[in-house]
């Protein structure tokens, strides 16, 4: 794996930590998730 497609994942993964922190609890719930839970998400979204 190249830098540049490390760098590229590290960006997906931050992208998604601050999308899904910017949401109320009620709607990570409504997606089945919790506050816990997105670092998680998010490097399974970037990997």
């Amino acid at each position: 794996m190249t830098i540049r497609q490390k760098l590229s994942q590290f960006a997906q993964y931050r992208r998604t930590v601050r999308e899904l922190s910017s949401l109320d609890n009620r709607q990570l719930a409504d997606l089945g998730i919790t506050r816990g839970d997105i670092d998680a998400v998010a490097r399974g979204k970037a990997l």
